[in-house]
């Protein structure tokens, strides 16, 4: 069974946490996940940095935008990444623009994914349908899930179709605002997230943007499987570096 089909059947709610590779420095990439594991958390997302991040917030395009000034790339990452299953259990996904990952071939990408461990991806450019026509085999072949993103605005009709071609979890964005642009959650978004609960999909519902501590956390969970938090992250690795994942995620807990 993939690591995060396993990790949403357990009964806890799942903390997930978004940082950018590379940032702040080019080799705390492995660092970084050895610590949020030890730490507790349930999953990570990996960050492939790109140069035009249409989704992403000030805080995560500027720790992006480092990176790639520090040489991360998708070769890079896989090198980095190699021996990653040897120290780190907890599912994996890579988060990232489908244009590094054309480039790179989608079969190889996939290929080196599931060489290494990587659990599934998150391509916010890639569209559900263009996916299910051209690329899922692909996917399923190398044991990859693909998770899809919804918004308050996304449609009845496409929610179901997301969560007919989905199989792990569906990212469910907070507002229809980039990431790391809002602070807690009115009575509109609770009413979205009860919404998106009362349609009981068959794939559970990981909530992201605007999580960025134990009240936010909180809040979101009530209606969902887990939460993502990312802004909040970098902005802690900007201010302490490396050395204080610890307190960053027992202030969470």
């Amino acid at each position: 069974m993939n690591r995060i089909n396993k990790k949403l059947q357990e009964s806890k709610k799942i903390l997930s946490i978004y940082f950018s590779a590379g940032y702040p420095n080019l080799n705390d990439t492995v660092q970084i996940i050895q610590d949020l594991e030890k730490n507790g958390v349930d999953m990570i997302e990996i960050g492939l940095p790109f140069s035009d991040p249409l989704a992403d917030g000030p805080t995560i395009q500027e720790s992006s935008t480092q990176a790639l000034h520090n040489g991360m790339n998708s070769q890079v990452l896989f090198n980095q990444l190699k021996d990653i299953r040897k120290t780190v259990s907890i599912p994996l996904i890579i988060m990232g623009y489908f244009n590094p990952m054309l480039q790179y071939g989608i079969e190889n990408f996939c290929k080196k994914c599931s060489e290494i461990g990587i659990d599934g991806l998150i391509i916010p450019d890639l569209p559900v349908d263009v996916f299910a026509d051209e690329y899922k085999t692909t996917f399923e072949k190398y044991g990859l899930k693909n998770i899809f993103l919804i918004t308050p605005q996304t449609s009845v009709e496409r929610i179901h179709f997301i969560d007919g071609v989905s199989d792990g979890f569906i990212y469910m964005v907070s507002s229809a605002s980039v990431t790391g642009s809002q602070t807690g959650f009115g009575s509109v978004q609770e009413e979205y997230f009860k919404r998106i609960a009362d349609m009981n999909l068959k794939n559970p519902q990981v909530i992201g943007f605007g999580i960025s501590d134990k009240q936010t956390f909180t809040q979101a969970t009530q209606f969902a499987k887990g939460a993502i938090i990312g802004s909040a992250f970098i902005k802690d690795l900007t201010t302490n570096g490396i050395g204080r994942i610890d307190a960053f995620v027992k202030a969470l807990k």
